[in-house]
């Protein structure tokens, strides 16, 4: 197997980042975008999934930061997708429950190839510090149909939104990391092909 690596960039009138990653890394990151929350969630999808992560962005921040944190989306989302390649050998499937204090939160994923977030819960506050809280949602949506993932998250309990939003990335990362992982060297689907 080949290394699972990708570097991509994404520059519109609005935004310009430059992304890579690595899938079998140990979670080293390297992430700048401007939204500080959104810097550490990120860094914490990177080391809960152990996939190095390197991203430097830049966008209309005096605006908001729908358009940069969406873009991060569709350039990770494009990125997973180009890595795993023909995904020949992953496990395919990942599962997470994580708990961050008092909030409680669950990832399961597919890499099927058919793009869909069901996405269960509600925050509380309209920005956590410079990180508007819709954009959770938001940013997963465009990765899951960039990635090709099937991704169920489910916040199940919890009152603070910081630990709600950090939940999420966690989870996910932990059921990624689990999904990418190589087991074989068959594909993992009755209909020979995953796309």
């Amino acid at each position: 197997m080949g290394k699972r690596i990708s570097e991509s960039n994404r520059k519109t009138l609005e935004t310009e980042i430059s992304l890579s990653l690595d899938l079998d890394g140990s979670g080293k990151s390297k992430v700048s975008t401007g939204v500080g929350f959104f810097d550490h969630m990120l860094t914490l999808l990177s080391f809960h999934s152990h996939i190095d992560l390197e991203i430097k962005g830049k966008g209309d921040l005096e605006v908001c930061d729908h358009h940069l944190v969406e873009d991060c989306g569709i350039l990770l989302g494009k990125a997973i997708r180009e890595a795993l390649g023909d995904k020949k050998g992953i496990r395919r499937y990942g599962h997470a429950v994580i708990p961050m204090d008092e909030a409680l939160v669950e990832s399961t994923l597919d890499i099927s190839g058919r793009s869909l977030l069901i996405f269960v819960g509600d925050f509380n506050r309209e920005k956590v510090g410079d990180f508007s809280t819709e954009m959770a949602k938001e940013f997963f949506i465009a990765l899951c149909r960039e990635a090709g993932l099937n991704l169920h998250l489910e916040i199940r309990r919890g009152d603070n939104d910081h630990h709600k939003i950090e939940g999420i990335f966690k989870a996910f990362a932990r059921s990624l990391r689990e999904a990418i992982q190589v087991e074989s060297d068959s594909l993992n689907s009755s209909k020979g092909i995953l796309d």
